[in-house]
Formats: C-alpha cells, sequence, structure tokens
C-alpha cells in the first residue's frame, strides 16, 4: 500500500477508491504518500500558512526530501471542495478526489503545469484515460 489515508471529515472511503489510489501511486512511484481528507476550513488555514494565500482551495502538495526509505510526501484533499466540484460536473466524489489526487501527486514528483512544456498535462490525460477518469484540473482549466 502506497497510500496512507488520514480522513479528518465524515467522508466514509471506500475500498475500491483506496485500491484505485493506491493502483495510481504504485504505477508512479515506490515510495509512500499521505494522502489527508479534510475541511475547507483547515485546507485555508493551511493554504494560508505555508502558500500565504488566504482562501480555500481543492488540493495542496508537499513534497518531502528525497531521503531512501521516507515518504514521497503529502497530498490534502478538501472534501468540501471536491463535493463541489463533482456536483457541479455531474460525476461521483469518488472520481473527483481521485484527479485532485493524481495532480496532488504528478506535484510531488515534480511536475508543474504552470512551468513546463505540457508534460504534466499530458501526464495526466494518460492516467486519466487508463484509469477511465472524467476530464482532470488542467484539462478543465484549458476548455
Amino acid at each position: 500500500m502506497n497510500v496512507i489515508l488520514e480522513n479528518q471529515t465524515e467522508f466514509q472511503t471506500s475500498d475500491k477508491l483506496l485500491e484505485k489510489l493506491n493502483q495510481i501511486a504504485s504505477k508512479l512511484t515506490d515510495k509512500e504518500i499521505e494522502l489527508i481528507l479534510t475541511s475547507n476550513e483547515e485546507i485555508r488555514k493551511i493554504n494560508k500558512e505555508f502558500r500565504n494565500k488566504d482562501k480555500e482551495t481543492d488540493v495542496i502538495s508537499f513534497p518531502l526530501q528525497n531521503i531512501p526509505h521516507s515518504p514521497l510526501g503529502s497530498v490534502i484533499i478538501s472534501v468540501e471542495k471536491a463535493k463541489e466540484e463533482a456536483q457541479k460536473l455531474g460525476h461521483k466524489i469518488e472520481d473527483e478526489i481521485t484527479l485532485l489526487f493524481i495532480h496532488g501527486l504528478l506535484h510531488l514528483l515534480g511536475y508543474d503545469h504552470e512551468k513546463d512544456d505540457g508534460e504534466m498535462r499530458e501526464m495526466e490525460k494518460s492516467l486519466i484515460e487508463e484509469f477511465e477518469l472524467p476530464k482532470s484540473l488542467i484539462i478543465r482549466s484549458e476548455s
């Protein structure tokens, strides 16, 4: 198991969701990834403290130093934001959490859609197709 889940919300994660997240993670890395599911309020505090942005966001990633046997880092997802976006776009919250996890994981791996030449977008697109998910964050923002 690559994904270590800390669920700080009422959202009930399924074994199927965790299995999919582990499949995605193990495809890209052999390191553990901490996944924290939290509230808008908590992610806003984290965003303000660490990114100096006083607003809610859907996903934040914190990579750790690449030390042997250490985790890759943490992906923090606002379940409230994921639920809002899933409802707005007409797909399951589990799919939205998976999309956000992929986005955060790629950032942990060093991809940066704001600076690269489309590599992160292509990697997201490939994973979305392989795991039969709806459009990703990057692809939605380009539409």
